[in-house]
């Protein structure tokens, strides 16, 4: 049974108003008041944060959101009445530029509850911990991702991602043509992280159906997910989505997942293209990572091919473009005002690689054009 949460004798003083420099104001949503009381401790705890309202539910949450300035919703999916999942996109619509921090145990139950909640638009998501497991692993990890997920929502995103940290925001510059023609592409691929998910399942809903080559997803998941994530694709793209492996002939009109454990290849065996997949260390860390399945475009069909950067943390993705760019090929990338952490995106935009830098149902449109005389590659996409 959930805690009952007193009412209030009045409710908390307002918070002034945001600035860059001041500490990041979370909102704690959660019917259980031991777990709301500690997950508020832990963010008063930290220097730069600050709990600025707490609620025992969505209903509640919603009520407060117009009266306080707010950066992150740290948000329970299990609670009475209308619940996290059914709040989640009312939350966002209500506060544009929140992020919203899903903790609750059924992220731990596994994917399906998870990635529906990142589809809907949360820009990441925890397991909340049994009782007396608030500790200080927990505590390091919770802080770590309201933290990026709070400068993100303030636009001051510098440091998201080790391999950013402390580099001052340059402007995005367009992609020079250098002479060089952007070569008809022959395959698709998307490249995201941390609020990916929604952006993608975007570009995927948007996306015309005549736009029939195929589709390359790389996305920062743990190996267990992966078999959920195709099926929330074929549902999000009304196409056919499954996790990619060593051999797999890649056909038009279908998309295919990278698996958790290795990065997604790319290879030409007479007229058809084959999937491969690679266990080893790339420069991101990351497993799968982008710039690998980037890398292999440029390198086994001439940079004959488009990329999409989506949100995500860090730079991983931007080796690989500044290769496949180098061949012709042609990069898009997510633009920050839609993005939960405009990390990868923004490693490719200031570069200098992006030939757009779009919102997701402008990428979906963008491509369509782009992809309109592109050749054929092999059974016709019914």
């Amino acid at each position: 049974m959930p805690d009952a949460s007193p009412s209030p004798a009045q409710p908390p003083p307002f918070r002034p108003a945001l600035t860059a420099g001041g500490p990041l104001q979370v909102m704690v949503v959660d019917d259980s008041l031991t777990t709301r009381t500690a997950i508020a401790r832990l963010i008063d705890s930290a220097e730069d944060m600050v709990v600025a309202a707490t609620a025992a539910s969505a209903e509640r949450a919603l009520a407060e959101l117009p009266c306080r300035p707010l950066d992150v919703i740290v948000l329970d999916l299990e609670m009475p009445g209308m619940g996290g999942m059914e709040a989640l996109p009312r939350l966002l619509a209500a506060r544009a530029g929140v992020q919203v921090l899903v903790v609750s145990a059924l992220t731990e139950i596994g994917a399906e509850a998870t990635l529906r909640a990142l589809a809907l638009g949360a820009a990441d998501t925890m397991p909340k911990p049994r009782s007396g497991g608030f500790n200080a692993r927990w505590r390091e990890s919770l802080l770590k991702r309201v933290r990026v997920l709070g400068r993100a929502a303030r636009g001051t995103d510098e440091t998201v991602g080790e391999s950013c940290a402390g580099r001052a925001s340059t402007a995005v510059r367009p992609r020079p043509a250098n002479g060089q023609d952007r070569k008809a592409p022959r395959i698709i691929a998307f490249g995201a992280s941390t609020g990916g998910i929604h952006a993608l399942c975007q570009v995927m809903a948007d996306l015309p159906r005549a736009v029939d080559l195929p589709i390359l997803v790389t996305q920062h998941l743990p190996p267990s997910f992966m078999e959920v994530f195709a099926r929330q694709l074929t549902a999000a793209a009304g196409r056919p989505a499954s996790v990619a492996q060593t051999g797999t002939v890649l056909e038009q009109g279908r998309i295919y997942v990278a698996p958790g454990t290795g990065h997604l290849l790319v290879g030409e065996v007479g007229d058809r293209l084959v999937a491969a997949i690679d266990p080893a260390p790339a420069p991101s860390g990351c497993l799968p990572s982008v710039d690998p399945m980037l890398q292999s475009l440029a390198d086994a069909l001439g940079g004959a091919a488009i990329a999409v950067i989506l949100s995500g943390m860090g730079r991983d993705g931007a080796l690989g473009a500044a290769v496949l760019a180098a061949k012709g090929g042609t990069l898009i990338a997510q633009d920050r005002a839609s993005s939960a952490v405009w990390g990868m995106p923004r490693a490719v935009a200031e570069a200098g690689l992006a030939d757009a830098v779009l919102p997701p149902a402008l990428i979906a449109a963008e491509l369509g054009v782009r992809t309109a005389a592109a050749p054929r590659v092999s059974a016709t996409w019914p």
